[in-house]
């Protein structure tokens, strides 16, 4: 059954033809910073806060944070967990991930069954999605013991995420990795929307708005950005958000005239 959270994404998505959504890691950002600039995103256009990183440790500090946020925004706040320690019962949803290319158990199916129990205890909405990591995969690929999947390879994601659209995964994340030097290659992103279809989230090494423009005029439908706010500015932080926004509806024009 899809919940409120993912029919506002899905809706936004219908609406614009794709969405920016902003990714802060609590473990790099205080509660008060981290209000402040999901507030300043909301603002410039994210459609969603996603809360998470690769390496949270500390679930009190989760907690304060998305509280902090969610006083300042009107926008959903998704978790997007790398562990049991991800889970905070004050947002809104969490994307319920399967790290479909880790080499251990554990995170493909070990930690979901550790962590049902507790999404349905807090009455979280479970948003189900078909994670896969590739090109360089950053701190996410180490964490979670993926065999990432080379970017000269696209066909490798397509047979990933056709598993995943099988097994009843609603959304496909194609992640390259935080803080990596280049983004997913558009023939990538363009063969696994072609062939799979369905909602297809996009983050990872997207700095410009011209990176953006051409991800998403390949087919996706989600932009996540988090590295490049964090080494931004604060007064640079609307003009880095501004690009990225018109990149991503540049990219939808494209999209359309192909």
């Amino acid at each position: 059954m899809i919940g409120k959270t993912e029919s506002y994404i899905l809706e936004q998505i219908e609406k614009n033809g794709a969405v920016h959504v902003t990714l802060i890691d609590p473990e790099k950002t205080g509660p008060d910073e981290a209000s402040l600039l999901a507030k300043e995103c909301e603002a410039c256009g994210s459609s969603a806060i996603l809360i998470g990183g690769s390496t949270i440790t500390s679930s009190s500090n989760l907690d304060s944070t998305v509280k902090a946020i969610k006083k300042n925004i009107k926008i959903p706040v998704v978790l997007f967990p790398n562990n049991l320690t991800g889970i905070s019962k004050h947002a809104d949803a969490i994307l319920f991930m399967s790290l479909l290319n880790s080499s251990d158990p554990y995170f493909i199916v070990g930690v979901q069954v550790l962590a049902a129990p507790l999404i349905m205890k807090y009455g979280i909405e479970a948003i189900p999605l078909g994670y896969l990591i590739v090109g360089e995969g950053g701190t996410a690929a180490v964490i979670g013991k993926a065999s990432s999947i080379p970017y000269d390879k696209p066909e490798l994601s397509v047979a990933h995420s056709l598993a995943a659209k099988y097994l009843g995964m609603r959304f496909i994340y194609l992640e390259g990795g935080s803080g990596v030097s280049n983004p997913v290659p558009t023939d990538m992103v363009r063969m696994v929307k072609t062939v799979v279809g369905g909602p297809l989230i996009v983050g990872g090494g997207i700095r410009t708005g011209n990176q953006a423009r051409d991800i998403v005029a390949a087919g996706a439908d989600v932009i996540v950005t988090s590295t490049i706010l964090e080494k931004t500015s604060k007064g640079s932080i609307r003009e880095k958000m501004t690009e990225i926004m018109e990149g991503i509806k540049e990219g939808v024009k494209n999209k359309k005239i192909r």
